[in-house]
């Protein structure tokens, strides 16, 4: 959208106090993330009152998951766009400033336009970005918007990837973050078999690229094939980030998972014996309707058995139009609150541990940001924004750049 805006001629400015047009793109997966963006609409919309901004438009998944519904308890809005008018926001916004007095909805069912991702203005550093290899999800998961608001899945074609991967390289990039809804899914909607692990075959043969990383992958999913292609590729770093949600059978029938409790042991164990360096990230949810103290226990002692490098906890929120948000027997808020605190606290425990169990050790890192004589970087086993951070003392190196380093201390994560 960025470079869409600026290409069509407009000046781009974070200048909340003089701005003709605000235009706000939003989450809406989870209850928080819905009111983290219900805060900034209002926010704008108190500016726009004040009269520093002209035009507030409202894009992303909580416009198309609310629609119409977002414009009538918020009615100061100007425009709501939907995943699939993307790539029109340009238009839309002369269209916006040409009509001042009214109001339009740029909403069409998701999964409807064909994704084209070149040519993007990054908000990241130059040296590392995400690189988006499919849209949608066809899973069905029990406490899950995503398939309702983003549609089916939808692979992006394996030149139109490559290409993008090219142009992101080309301009400075040597770390390229695959996402998905569903990345291990990829190229089955095209009936190509082993898609992931084709086109991962590609992306390695791109010069200068350094790191691939892979996220969300479904853990039922992770085949064999997949396994061998990482441990054994000199790129894609050793970092599986797969979310399991939970390890009880019966709670993993009711979200509808297809993972096994022992499933996901075994698989713990395949891959850290394939890759014994291997950094394992996930996600989990506590307090899903039905779950009791013995369901709970069983999930907290998976955690401690796993020993996940990295894990995030979340309740279980009751999404409009869910299943689980129709099931009976949903649990008490201070219940799942104190069961997240629970899970997490054990979590902390494992990081710390394995935090301190790295003091004494080299270890490459790629420089993210410097300030004087201190950096911030990162080890192939932290993914940028939502994992650990490495403080580096006396660095001379430049951000984009690999050095190694020794760890001589630990400070919280």
């Amino acid at each position: 959208m960025l470079a869409n805006i600026g290409q069509a001629g407009f000046i781009l400015s974070n200048d909340l106090d003089n701005t003709d047009i605000l235009v706000i793109n939003t989450c809406g997966f989870i209850a928080p993330a819905k009111e983290e963006a219900l805060d900034e609409i209002r926010q704008a919309v108190e500016q726009k009152k004040k009269g520093h901004i002209k035009k507030v438009i409202v894009t992303g998944c909580l416009a198309q998951r609310m629609g119409q519904a977002l414009r009538d308890e918020i009615p100061e809005i100007d425009a709501i766009v939907g995943l699939g008018q993307r790539d029109d926001i340009a238009s839309i916004i002369k269209e916006t400033l040409q009509n001042p007095e009214s109001f339009s909805n740029y909403l069409e069912p998701a999964g409807e336009t064909e994704m084209n991702d070149s040519e993007r203005l990054l908000i990241t550093p130059r040296h590392w970005t995400y690189l988006r290899i499919s849209e949608g999800c066809d899973r069905k998961c029990a406490f899950c918007t995503i398939p309702s608001i983003r549609g089916h899945f939808r692979s992006k074609p394996q030149g139109a990837i490559l290409a993008e991967a090219a142009e992101l390289v080309n301009n400075g990039a040597v770390e390229l973050n695959i996402i998905a809804q569903d990345s291990n899914y990829y190229g089955r909607d095209m009936n190509i078999k082993d898609g992931l692990v084709k086109l991962l075959a590609q992306l390695e043969t791109i010069d200068r690229l350094k790191w691939i990383r892979l996220m969300y992958l479904y853990p039922s999913e992770i085949s064999d094939q997949l396994i061998e292609t990482i441990a054994a590729s000199q790129k894609i770093v050793n970092y599986i980030d797969m979310p399991i949600q939970h390890i009880n059978d019966r709670i993993l029938r009711s979200m509808r998972r297809t993972d096994r409790k022992e499933k996901t042991m075994t698989l713990i164990d395949r891959l850290r014996k394939a890759m014994p360096d291997v950094a394992l990230r996930t996600t989990i949810i506590a307090g899903l309707p039905g779950e009791t103290d013995e369901d709970f226990e069983e999930l907290l002692n998976f955690v401690k058995w796993a020993g996940f490098d990295a894990l995030g906890c979340f309740t279980y929120y009751p999404e409009q139009g869910t299943p689980a948000a129709e099931m009976t027997a949903q649990v008490p808020e201070e219940t799942k609150i104190h069961r997240a605190d629970t899970i997490m606290l054990a979590q902390q425990k494992i990081a710390f541990e394995k935090a301190n169990a790295k003091i004494g050790k080299t270890i490459e890192l790629l420089v993210d940001s410097t300030d004087g004589n201190t950096a911030i970087g990162r080890s192939y086993a932290q993914a940028p924004e939502i994992d650990s951070i490495c403080l580096i003392g006396n660095c001379t190196a430049l951000p984009g750049q690999f050095i190694k380093a020794k760890v001589t201390g630990t400070k919280d994560y």
